[in-house]
């Protein structure tokens, strides 16, 4: 994924909502869920280098549950 394409709401990796409350101004002061959320390196690992610490996973990726797929 390349800058061009990245959207501040969106999961890197599954492309569905991040569910991110700061890339979300109605929720600007918030905290994210993910700040409470431990996620596995395996996961972060999967993250274009570029997209780490700028980029919310949503709360299926970060969990590292598979879809029917075999993605995260």
């Amino acid at each position: 994924m390349s800058d061009n394409t990245f959207d501040p709401t969106r999961c890197p990796l599954c492309g569905q909502s991040n569910r991110c409350s700061q890339a979300d101004p109605a929720l600007e002061g918030q905290a994210c869920w993910c700040f409470s959320t431990r996620i596995d390196r395996s996961v972060l690992e999967r993250l274009p280098p570029e997209l780490l610490d700028r980029a919310c996973l949503c709360p299926r990726c970060a969990a590292g549950v598979k879809d029917t797929d075999g993605n995260a």
